[in-house]
């Protein structure tokens, strides 16, 4: 098996070792050569010239590159791949890339894929990993991919693109606004780095989150966020919730406030099967009252 790995960014560097650990053969193709000459000087992986010679001979082409990068890239290999090949993409929107698959792919099977992991994973053990097939072609192979992550520990899902960005709305664009709002308050509070001396677990837990999110590259978080359908409804409906929560609090209505909280806990117990399992072990993390 040959695999080609156009992007030697972060996820780029991943698969290129976790296709090399897998015994296949790998080569590699990078816009910025000195990343693509490191990645080959520490894996011992192959180098092309071009991203149109990576593809020649692959079994399987994996795109990992941003979104900005992934029309240009289809753009120069889409009259290199030939029938038999397959062409991934692992971008965190499905629904842009795969309609960008089907446009420039005219050979070959195409299937959206998102690794819902980041670099540090050491494995695909106990990782989720979304595949987003269209078509009759797609599915098959879909399944057969499928196979092949779970036998090497994956949790793997199957849904339509549109479906699969609905869904990242609220798993990846809603957290990463909350986190960077709460960074923006927390830093325009005079209090910010006393605070952190006397702060608990639930402190920095906040802490943590709005941390993690600004440290992330601002161009792929920005279209990533901009290209989300459901961010506006979902940012919307959070900000309707504050203006509740927050009238409470401006009335000192406790008995309000503490009848709304119970109410959050009781919808959380009635939808989530694990509450009890997973937030009873939360609350005794977090009980720093």
């Amino acid at each position: 098996m040959r695999v080609a790995i156009i992007g030697a960014g972060k996820m780029g560097r991943w698969f290129a070792r976790f296709f090399k650990d897998e015994g296949y053969s790998v080569v590699v193709s990078s816009r910025t050569r000195k990343k693509a000459e490191a990645l080959r000087n520490e894996l011992g992986v192959e180098l092309a010239d071009t991203n149109s010679k990576a593809v020649e001979g692959a079994d399987w082409i994996l795109l990992c590159v941003s979104l900005d990068g992934l029309e240009p890239a289809l753009k120069e290999v889409s009259s290199h791949i030939k029938t038999g090949q397959t062409v991934m993409d692992i971008s965190s929107i499905k629904e842009i890339p795969v309609n960008m698959l089907h446009k420039y792919v005219t050979k070959g099977v195409i299937l959206g894929t998102h690794p819902v992991f980041g670099p540090g994973a050491k494995s695909l053990e106990g990782q989720n990993f979304v595949l987003t097939p269209v078509q009759e072609e797609e599915k098959r192979f879909a399944e057969e991919f499928k196979d092949w992550l779970k036998a090497r520990g994956a949790k793997v899902t199957v849904m339509a693109p549109r479906k699969h960005d609905t869904l990242m709305s609220l798993v990846l664009g809603f957290p990463h606004f909350v986190g960077l709002v709460a960074g923006d308050a927390l830093l325009d509070n005079q209090d910010y780095a006393e605070a952190k001396k006397v702060g608990g677990a639930t402190y920095q837990m906040l802490l943590t989150l709005a941390g993690a999110v600004a440290a992330e590259e601002p161009g792929f978080y920005s279209n990533l966020h901009m290209s989300l359908p459901e961010m506006e409804k979902i940012e919307g409906l959070f900000l309707d919730k504050v203006e509740e929560w927050l009238k409470l609090v401006k009335k000192k209505d406790c008995a309000g406030f503490r009848r709304k909280m119970e109410k959050v806990k009781k919808r959380l117990r009635e939808v989530d099967p694990d509450y009890e399992k997973y937030y009873g072990l939360m609350y005794r993390l977090l009980d720093d009252s």
